[in-house]
């Protein structure tokens, strides 16, 4: 064999090693990004199993409030069922305005804010809050990492031709919403 023969057949491995190499790390990348996204919905469904027993508790102590609770219950089936970063963003977003005013009800019941219950779940749920920002920021930076990777040349035409393709970030949606649920009492 030539000395040209050697240089094609190094030429085809090193570019065959290279797609090799490029495919692997997107592999690696979207399956980061789908367990992150698990992570989300773990705390999710924390939090989703908090609600009832919060609605509850209070339930107690403001019986005239049934339009909140059916808001606050609606908005919960709604964000379990959602479907996909754009809308389970959404639907979180109502549920947290939900539970804002769910909230702002309790505060005019002094009995209610002394409820040991009460309390627990507050502190529960201001955990579950906090662990789901640290879910969604983690899922977000894998997004950003795997969107750029697949976004690059010459990956993108790999990306492309094997149908890699971009995650949505999760994400909310305006200043008011991206306050944290006030449960300070």
């Amino acid at each position: 064999m030539g000395t040209v023969t050697w240089v094609i057949i190094i030429a085809i491995g090193a570019v065959v090693l290279w797609l090799v190499s490029v495919y692997n790390s997107l592999i690696r990348l979207r399956n980061q990004t789908k367990e992150a996204w698990s992570d989300i919905d773990v705390q999710l469904k924390r939090r989703y199993d908090l609600i009832p027993n919060l609605v509850e508790t209070v339930k107690g102590y403001a019986k005239h409030e049934r339009e909140l609770f059916e808001k606050v219950t609606q908005a919960r089936t709604a964000a379990m069922g959602a479907q996909g970063a754009e809308a389970k963003g959404q639907a979180e977003n109502m549920l947290t305005g939900a539970l804002k005013s769910l909230f702002a009800v309790a505060e005019a019941y002094p009995d209610l804010k002394a409820n040991q219950n009460f309390a627990k779940l507050q502190d529960e749920l201001t955990d579950t809050e906090n662990k789901v920002q640290a879910s969604r920021r983690f899922y977000n930076g894998n997004v950003r990492d795997f969107n750029t990777k697949i976004q690059q040349f010459p990956n993108n035409m790999i990306a492309n031709s094997m149908g890699f393709k971009a995650f949505e970030f999760f994400e909310v949606e305006n200043e008011a919403e991206k306050q944290p649920v006030k449960v300070g009492f």
